[in-house]
């Protein structure tokens, strides 16, 4: 099969080759998918950068663990393993797994769920990390009625935190740059902000929950537009130093938070298989459905990346991948 691989750390243009590997074999409780599409989120570009360099420790220190990169994928499966009983061969899925810019992919039964009729394939690959993220940071926070404002509304995570605080009955108000302010309007904010014309922290409103993605302002003033009850989440920004990235912010939110309740701590999130059972029900009823903001072939992998290096993808940018069908049982 085809695959991106990567030998070393650096600029996706110089570490990504397109090369042919063994199609991999499903072990006790695993399948092997044949991947359709994969999605690129921000955490591949660490990855595959090593930058932060402190991030090396979690991927490896002089090269990466796993030769492939990335995590969200949607396709059929074509091979099962032993004890496996809740997908079988033919069913499409989507899911995560390691090593997602390839042909084949392997991973646990349990991380693939069936794909929403709904969804196409990019659509379907485009949820994973994004999508979870954002419902796990607005669950308890977008309750019915809330005002809650998404700074940095079009990406990504925020064309789904949009979608998720309004699923949840809050009043959204997205903030995004002037090419941007219908995308997250027909996403179901209420209220959309250009920042490019005015600025949120200067505003009359105030908001019951505040979710940053951006990190343009530092925690004091935002916090300045909250409700008295109203809580930050800082999702760390979008920026760093090339030895630590926003672990300063990250810090800095974790002291904050000692001593306000305004201030929501740091979180960690990882995909997990209730959080994608919650987001396909909210897919399937038409009130989420995946942002793709455009698509590459496996072998442009690397053009895709920098497409979202530069920071101004509406939605999740998605890699297309056409393998020959090979089926083992």
């Amino acid at each position: 099969m085809r695959a991106i691989i990567q030998g070393a750390y650096g600029p996706a243009g110089d570490v990504l080759s397109l090369q042919e590997v063994p199609v991999p074999v499903p072990g006790v409780g695993e399948v092997v998918v044949r991947v359709h599409a994969a999605s690129i989120h921000v955490g591949d570009l660490v990855t595959i950068e090593g930058e932060p360099i402190i991030a090396r420790f979690a991927f490896g220190l002089r090269k990466p663990r796993n030769p492939v990169p990335g995590t969200d994928i949607a396709g059929t499966v074509v091979a099962v393993g032993d004890t496996v009983t809740q997908v079988r061969i033919g069913d499409e899925v989507f899911g995560w797994c390691t090593g997602a810019f390839a042909e084949y992919a392997c991973a646990a039964e349990d991380h693939f769920l069936p794909k929403p009729a709904n969804l196409t394939f990019e659509q379907a690959a485009a949820v994973g990390v994004s999508a979870t993220t954002a419902l796990q940071l607005l669950r308890d926070r977008a309750v019915f009625g809330a005002e809650v404002l998404i700074n940095g509304a079009s990406g990504g995570l925020g064309s789904y935190a949009v979608q998720i605080a309004a699923a949840f009955g809050a009043e959204v108000t997205g903030v995004c740059g002037p090419g941007n302010v219908e995308t997250v309007r027909s996403l179901g904010a209420r209220h959309v902000i250009d920042y490019t014309r005015e600025d949120f922290t200067l505003g009359g409103q105030r908001y019951d929950f505040i979710l940053d993605n951006v990190a343009n302002h530092s925690l004091a003033r935002t916090r300045g537009v909250l409700t008295e009850r109203g809580v930050l989440q800082s999702n760390n920004g979008t920026s760093g130093g090339r030895w630590f990235g926003t672990l300063g912010t990250v810090i800095k939110t974790a002291a904050v938070s000692k001593f306000t309740r305004r201030q929501a701590p740091p979180s960690i999130k990882f995909t997990n298989r209730q959080d994608l059972l919650v987001l396909k029900d909210l897919i399937e009823d038409g009130r989420v459905i995946p942002l793709v903001d455009r698509t590459y072939p496996l072998s442009q992998a690397a053009d895709a990346l920098g497409h979202v290096r530069n920071g101004h993808a509406r939605g999740t940018v998605v890699l297309t991948i056409a393998a020959p069908l090979e089926v083992r049982s």
